[in-house]
């Protein structure tokens, strides 16, 4: 495992995207840094971390072959992934926010931000970024964010927590490459947070709505089951869960 460590750097997706159009990268190489100037998260969201307290870091996947409709399993595969690590870590009340926020019952501890590299109408690469509060303590003006650290009263090494995700998503991505994406699917589904719970949601209009969040299609769009027994979809800019 090839891991690249930066004292600061705008964003880990940035350069490790670039890095990898200069140069052929072997799979689960990882670019981490102490401190993320530019660090991104979905929608354009900036995601504000204390440096040297928690793990921003990216890593590169080949999925060349990957049709486009495809993309969803990316993201899925490393929610599980990173899932999987903090359940390791007996970290309480895990679950997932569509589509790949890790929270802690209602508290958000890690962001995921996926950007695929695209030749000739086909996935080429994936660039998995990552942004897990460990033992960072205060949140200025974040009341929903929280850190393994203030979860569980541990300091956490890095380099363990980090260590213990890559190997996470390699076996994750082995049930993927080898034909058990229901298996995936299925596992996904029953760690999504509100998953069959009445719940509030916010529109493209800003008009609320109810529904029961009930599973999600294979393109990776929310399904929720709403009045009158219909089950309708939405992709990430037509929907905000309100909690």
């Amino acid at each position: 495992m090839r891991i690249i460590k930066l004292d600061a750097i705008d964003s880990t997706n940035n350069y490790l995207r670039e890095l990898s159009a200069l140069e052929s990268l072997l799979d689960y190489t990882v670019v981490v840094a102490e401190k993320q100037t530019q660090g991104r998260g979905q929608m354009g969201a900036v995601w504000d971390s204390e440096p040297s307290k928690n793990l921003t870091f990216s890593v590169f996947k080949n999925i060349s072959g990957l049709n486009l409709e495809a993309s969803y399993s990316i993201s899925m595969i490393t929610a599980l992934a990173i899932l999987k690590s903090l359940q390791d870590l007996a970290i309480p009340k895990l679950s997932i926010k569509w589509p790949n926020d890790i929270l802690s019952e209602d508290k958000k501890i890690c962001g995921i931000l996926i950007e695929n590299v695209i030749k000739e109408a086909s996935l080429n690469a994936s660039i998995l970024g990552v942004g897990l509060n460990v033992n960072q303590r205060v949140f200025k003006n974040l009341p929903r964010a929280s850190s393994l650290k203030l979860l569980s009263g541990k300091n956490y090494i890095l380099d363990e927590v980090l260590i213990s995700i890559v190997e996470n998503l390699k076996q994750y991505f082995h049930i993927y490459e080898t034909g058990n994406f229901d298996v995936l699917k299925e596992a996904y589904v029953a760690n999504l947070f509100r998953i069959n719970k009445p719940s509030t949601f916010k529109d493209q209009s800003g008009l609320m709505f109810s529904g029961f969040i009930s599973g999600i299609s294979n393109t990776g769009n929310l399904q929720v089951l709403i009045e009158d027994n219909i089950t309708k979809e939405f992709d990430l800019k037509e929907i905000t869960l309100m909690y």
